[in-house]
């Protein structure tokens, strides 16, 4: 069988299997499990009162019936918004299209209940966590992410090829804050334009992962190998569309992130 991040790219489920269902919802990543994902993603916010929940944007408008920042808002504040409504899962049948039944909503998905879902899942799964900076809670939220990946024991992997979370960050403060604190723990620099300085395929120090969008990888396709001859590796992201799959497995990166987690696994079993 192939081996993810080995012989196969990991299939990494954006915020869930979100092309299909509302983001950072319990549904999405119990949907994503079920389309074959190897790994979830999400990303993590401080709530006013500490709490971690996963949330990707600073400010609350465009993914629940809510207003104002994340970061202004208690848990439990956040927990009585809907955070489903603007975007209901695709119907199954012309029956459910039009049958008149109320939608479910859903809270606020806590990172600390994620990790729970993630623990529990049926198989093992792997968790990629990207914390959201600038925030006017600095390395606060680093620290609250190792604290709770401490209490499900996931924070000291004796491999870290074999661990279960990987922490991801576009700030080298963050990525490199993580790395002090866990230092077992992967961890990925993620880059919307790599620096004229990293386009040889270094990183920053302590660091051997590298995440692009796949904007990058379509202009500058020789860059994965240079990745690759320094030693280090490769995931690409928003992976949505099946010519963009198709390249990123030509040029061998190592994880592919997708909010189409089944259609991405199915090419990669197809090929």
């Amino acid at each position: 069988m192939a081996r993810p991040g080995i012989d196969r790219p990991w299939v990494v489920a954006h915020r869930g299997a979100s092309s299909e269902v509302a983001e950072h919802t319990v549904r999405a990543y119990e949907k994503a499990i079920e389309q074959g994902a190897d790994a979830v993603e999400c990303d993590v916010r401080l709530t006013r009162d500490g709490h971690l929940v996963c949330v990707h944007d600073s400010t609350l408008s465009r993914t629940s019936d809510g207003r104002g920042r994340v970061s202004e808002r208690t848990l439990g504040e956040l927990l009585d918004l809907d955070f489903s409504g603007w975007r209901n899962e695709l119907p199954d049948t012309a029956d459910d299209l039009v049958a008149d039944t109320p939608t479910e909503s859903s809270p606020v998905l806590a990172f600390d209940d994620l990790l729970d879902l993630v623990v529990s899942a049926p198989r093992p799964l792997r968790l990629f966590v990207e914390t959201k900076h600038p925030t006017r809670f600095g390395g606060l939220v680093e620290e609250q992410v190792v604290a709770s990946l401490a209490q499900h024991g996931l924070h000291e992997p004796s491999d870290p090829l074999q661990s279960s979370i990987t922490v991801m960050s576009f700030a080298t403060t963050a990525v490199r804050r993580v790395h002090s604190l866990a230092p077992n723990l992967p961890t990925v620099q993620l880059y919307t334009t790599v620096p004229p300085l990293r386009r040889d395929g270094t990183l920053p120090r302590g660091i051997e992962i590298v995440g692009v969008d796949i904007e990058t990888l379509r202009r500058h396709p020789a860059y994965v190998r240079r990745v690759h001859r320094q030693g280090n590796r490769c995931y690409v992201w928003t992976v949505d569309d099946p010519a963009d799959v198709e390249l990123a497995l030509v040029l061998g990166v190592e994880g592919i992130i997708s909010n189409r987690p089944a259609m991405v696994r199915a090419l990669i079993e197809a090929a």
